[in-house]
């Protein structure tokens, strides 16, 4: 097979059978499911101060503004994404309708209505691991050889990532229908808010918030994780979590396998899983720097867009000469 190919597999998401696994020796696991209202908190705070940055900001030149926005409103916003990734999984209510509310108000500073998007498209994500036809984490094949091995082109890719993921892969999607009432509610709220936020600052205030939101989900070292929670990097091993500092200010959306392995348990409660369970993770490979993977993303030319598993209807296709597809998962 030629390298310019998927790592195609037989197997189903390893992540079903090892979290059985781990509820069967560790039945405790399952107190640490459920919301965390708390989250709510942090999704006015944040909200509140991306705003008013927007606004302390006006008029700066942009040698002021744009390090900020990379440095503090890439951050916030990407704060933001993971909480609205909480909302997608029930995790800050116990009422679905509350947690899409809250993901609608997380999505304010963003400037274009995403959040019920990134909802359907995540829990499908979840549901249909490594399947080209419902997981638009994952890339096409034509973007995958587009963007191929060169750094420039792999760094061009990920700072217009926002673009690709918002844009380009739903319609790669054919099957998923891309507007429903809560697309169209997150819409209207949004362009409302914006309508608002135009009126009282004129054009000003998304020079800052445009540029936080792309940097937010693009070429940052926060950015690196759309590569450290899939990109294979060890044989058989899909899912990679990543236990740097970051954290502290990503909600814990580094603990990754553990996320996937157990979905109904909330940021605050993600750390305990590899606590209480460390036999399920221990010889697992793990990242220590979003740093270290966004730069070893861009100059590695053996790591592109490829280095994916893919499973589904094209599964049955012959697994890449590496043998990555032919041994099992790594668990």
């Amino acid at each position: 097979m030629s390298a310019a190919d998927f790592i195609r597999v037989p197997y189903d998401d390893p992540h079903i059978s090892r979290a059985r696994r781990m509820l069967a020796a560790h039945p405790e696991l399952r107190d640490l499911a459920g919301p965390y209202p708390p989250s709510a908190v942090w999704i006015a705070v944040l909200v509140t101060v991306q705003l008013s940055l927007a606004f302390v900001l006006l008029g700066q030149p942009w040698y002021v503004w744009l390090p900020i926005a990379y440095i503090v409103g890439a951050t916030i916003d990407h704060a933001l994404w993971v909480l609205i990734h909480e909302c997608a999984h029930n995790l800050v209510f116990r009422a679905p309708a509350g947690n899409k509310i809250a993901a609608i108000v997380a999505n304010l500073p963003l400037v274009l209505p995403s959040a019920m998007s990134f909802c359907k498209y995540h829990l499908l994500h979840h549901k249909h691991l490594g399947n080209q036809d419902l997981d638009a984490d994952l890339p096409g094949e034509t973007e995958a050889r587009m963007i191929g091995a060169s750094a420039a082109r792999k760094a061009g890719w990920l700072a217009l990532f926002a673009v690709i993921i918002g844009a380009v892969r739903p319609i790669r999607l054919a099957r998923v229908p891309v507007v429903d009432r809560w697309t169209v509610i997150n819409a209207f709220a949004q362009f409302s808010a914006m309508a608002v936020l135009w009126v009282l600052a004129g054009p000003e205030p998304f020079k800052y918030l445009f540029a936080s939101a792309v940097l937010a989900i693009g070429l940052h070292p926060i950015g690196a994780r759309w590569i450290q929670e899939h990109y294979v990097i060890t044989e058989g091993q899909e899912t990679y979590s990543y236990y740097g500092l970051l954290n502290t200010v990503a909600f814990n959306v580094g603990y990754h396998n553990e996320h996937h392995d157990l979905m109904s348990v909330p940021w605050r409660r993600l750390p305990r899983i590899p606590a209480i369970a460390p036999e399920f993770y221990r010889d697992l490979t793990a990242h220590r720097s979003c740093t270290t993977v966004l730069v070893s993303f861009l100059t590695d030319r053996r790591l592109t867009l490829f280095r994916r598993i893919v499973r589904g209807s094209n599964s049955s296709r012959a697994s890449r000469a590496s043998g990555v597809g032919t041994r099992g998962p790594r668990e």
